[in-house]
């Protein structure tokens, strides 16, 4: 789904947005998805690769020890599976980033059972009842995982910023180091909010203003759009659609960075793997301009993206249309005369994943070309041969993890409403079909983004009744109450 439906979504007194949930009956079979993308149970990994992968948790660690650096993790509350931790300081007018991430590629042998199965996997594949773990929990959630009960290998990458948010320096190295608290995106908004944040991120919210006013130059395509998601709430469901919280982005802005630096090392050597994205064409964005105007939006031309509410019909209408903007994401890989794209057009500058090794399968081979190239060092042939094939791994299972997303979401809305079809619901209009009667809708509560036939008006707020609701096709539709 992934639209900017946030109509949904009600002021709560303190200047937030908050989700309308219902909760859901607790008879939702998410199996059937398992069944239908042929995934793997959790814990189903053939006995060489999980042989491999319990000898590789007593792999020794790095030799450079930076366990004095006070990192920090910042996740979901029931993540263990971390891959990354982050200390922020500054230094003279600018600062310091020092970002640890999950040294994998220590633990994964190449040429071994267990480096064919994550091949196999491709990434971390989330649905509501539990994952599909790119590697056994024995790593992703135990010995390679940066959890703060002990010392791990890292590759750590320390960033050197100026006073405006401009990169200076970069450093990255393996060495061992140990992260002193496990924080959520919540509890760490509240803590800053009230100025009782650890250290070691009490600069991220200055940190990350700097980092997107500078994207913003750039011409990256900043949309922060509410994610529709299925929790699991007591012995049932609930289907919410969630805005990210400030610090949310602020963190995004560090893992950018970080890839950005990647991009960068790979393409002053020569080699790499790049995550590439086209930039909007141009009858996109004039096609945008005149949602704008549609909507009383002043955006002039050459501009930025005009600041919206998402908690206003116009504003969730806009967003939705805004996403059109960032199409053809891609995996791009080189060896020797870079490629024709090498930029991000969401990031406005040339980017590559390195920073979820433990849950992305590119991420281990790009952060092993990084650490060669920097170190003046071949990179290693395993490495090397792997990136002409990584572009298609991943789109196969980029696929797969995107079909389960919205799988998962869909049958959560058919099995939410099957007993309410008939009913009227108010709604806010995110899209108009150019050529018939009809679009995509959010009805305020339950959170559930939909197809609706009739007339309707983008970025206004219609009655609309519910005529299909069936859990065995995973269908909602809905038509406009004139």
């Amino acid at each position: 789904m992934g639209s900017a439906a946030a109509s949904i979504f009600r002021a709560d007194g303190l200047g937030m947005s908050v989700p309308i949930a219902r909760v859901l009956a607790p008879q939702i079979d998410f199996s059937v998805l398992r069944k239908e993308l042929s995934l793997p149970g959790g814990d189903e990994y053939p006995e060489p690769a999980r042989r491999e992968a319990e000898a590789a948790a007593a792999v020794a660690l790095p030799p450079v020890d930076r366990t004095g650096i006070p990192l920090v993790t910042v996740d979901p509350p029931t993540s263990r599976d971390l891959d990354q931790a982050l200390h922020l300081a500054r230094r003279g007018s600018g600062y310091v980033v020092r970002y640890a991430i999950a040294d994998v590629a220590s633990y994964v042998r190449p040429g071994g059972a267990l480096e064919a199965e994550t091949w196999r996997r491709g990434q971390t594949v989330y649905l509501p009842d539990g994952r599909v773990p790119l590697h056994p929990p024995v790593l992703s959630e135990g010995a390679a995982s940066l959890l703060p009960d002990g010392d791990r290998a890292a590759v750590l990458w320390t960033i050197e910023l100026d006073a405006r948010g401009e990169t200076t320096s970069v450093g990255l190295e393996r060495a061992t180091v140990r992260s002193r608290a496990k924080l959520d995106y919540a509890g760490l908004q509240r803590a800053l909010d009230e100025g009782s944040a650890p250290e070691a991120v009490t600069l991220l919210p200055e940190i990350g203003a700097l980092l997107a006013a500078r994207a913003a130059e750039r011409g990256a395509v900043d949309l922060r759009l509410p994610e529709q998601e299925v929790e699991r709430e007591g012995n049932g469901w609930r289907l919410v659609l969630r805005a990210p919280l400030a610090v949310e982005e602020h963190n995004a802005q560090i893992s950018l960075l970080t890839g950005r630096a990647a991009a960068r090392i790979m393409l002053d050597g020569g080699i790499g793997l790049l995550r590439t994205m086209p930039p909007p064409r141009a009858e996109t964005v004039e096609a945008l301009h005149s949602t704008a105007r549609a909507l009383g939006l002043d955006w002039p031309a050459g501009a930025p993206l005009p600041p919206v509410d998402p908690a206003d019909p116009r504003g969730a209408a806009f967003l939705d249309q805004a996403a059109e903007m960032l199409r053809g994401a891609a995996y791009t890989a080189f060896d020797g005369t870079p490629p024709e794209l090498t930029g991000h057009g969401g990031v406005g500058a040339p980017y590559a994943h390195v920073t979820a090794p433990l849950r992305r399968l590119a991420d281990r081979y790009a952060t092993e070309v990084c650490l060669a190239l920097h170190e003046g060092r071949p990179v290693p042939d395993w490495a090397r041969a792997a990136l002409p094939k990584l572009p298609a791994a991943m789109a196969a299972t980029d696929k797969v993890a995107g079909a389960a997303a919205r799988g998962a979401v869909a049958l959560a809305e058919a099995v939410l409403l099957a007993d309410r079809v008939g009913e009227t619901f108010d709604a806010a209009v995110l899209d108009v079909d150019d050529k018939r009667p009809g679009g995509t809708v959010a009805i305020d509560d339950p959170a559930v983004v939909a197809r609706c036939s009739g007339t309707l008006p983008l970025g206004e707020r219609v009655r609309v009744r519910l005529v299909e609701a069936e859990p065995r096709t995973r269908t909602v539709k809905f038509v406009r109450e004139e």
